[in-house]
């Protein structure tokens, strides 16, 4: 599993957007390390408080290193110098902190490479440009390559949550479909939209789907029939939004 390196000028920003993070992983944590501060109290970041952080997550898998503000990233790249292992892959990523924080800490849970845990956070904001509508970078939902499950099965289900699929009931439907041998996707018919990766908590929110929509849930592969029972249960269960 990868590691996650948060660089921050404030403490107290970076703990609370890992805490948010991981109030949506469900299962195993991917490694996290903090690196926020200039010492004593004072605002910045310090190289080798990063350096150290790097080290501490570090693995053959490889380390996804989050940053604020500009003097972080200046930070981070001196801190490279200093790490002990030269062949140790890390990738300093352009993703938004905090809602790319929240989808790669979710994706690496499920076990993601590299590549695709970089990829999932530097899509994070499709959400809210989606909803915005503007015509922001082109979701993770279309990314290229994804499988098509016409031929599978699926299900139609009724949101009846509160707030529908926004965060902490998407990151749910994800961490299924991450776990299962299967392709799964979701659509909101209520708009019509494509179907979405049902394994990206980011492309699930891109749907808009709101309390009283319906989603169609649809999933090829071995681990079909379980992932699309455990969706329907989450969904029957309202998230435990109760």
């Amino acid at each position: 599993m990868i590691g996650i390196v948060v660089v921050s000028h404030s403490p107290a920003l970076a703990q609370a957007a890992v805490d948010l993070a991981l109030q949506m992983v469900q299962g195993v944590r991917p490694p996290i390390a903090i690196a926020a501060g200039a010492g004593d109290g004072v605002i910045g970041t310090d190289a080798a408080k990063v350096a150290a952080a790097i080290e501490e997550v570090a693995s053959a898998d490889g380390v996804l290193v989050f940053m604020d503000l500009g003097s972080a990233l200046m930070s981070t790249e001196l801190a490279l110098e200093f790490v002990a292992d030269p062949d140790l892959r890390v990738r300093l990523t352009s993703a938004p902190f905090v809602e790319g924080l929240l989808a790669g800490i979710v994706r690496a849970s499920g076990g993601a490479s590299l590549d695709e845990v970089e990829r999932e956070a530097r899509g994070a904001l499709a959400a809210k440009s989606a909803q915005l509508g503007d015509g922001a970078d082109e979701p993770p939902a279309a990314e290229a390559g994804h499988p098509s499950t016409d031929d599978g099965l699926s299900v139609d289900l009724e949101l009846t949550n509160p707030s529908g699929l926004h965060a902490r009931p998407a990151s749910l439907i994800a961490a299924a479909a991450m776990a299962a041998d299967a392709t799964t996707s979701v659509a909101n018919l209520r708009t019509g939209s494509a179907p979405v990766r049902a394994d990206s908590s980011i492309a699930l929110m891109t749907l808009g789907a709101r309390t009283g929509d319906s989603i169609r849930v649809s999933s090829t592969g071995p681990g079909a029939p379980g992932v699309i029972a455990k969706i329907t249960a989450l969904v029957a269960d309202r998230f435990g939004e109760d």
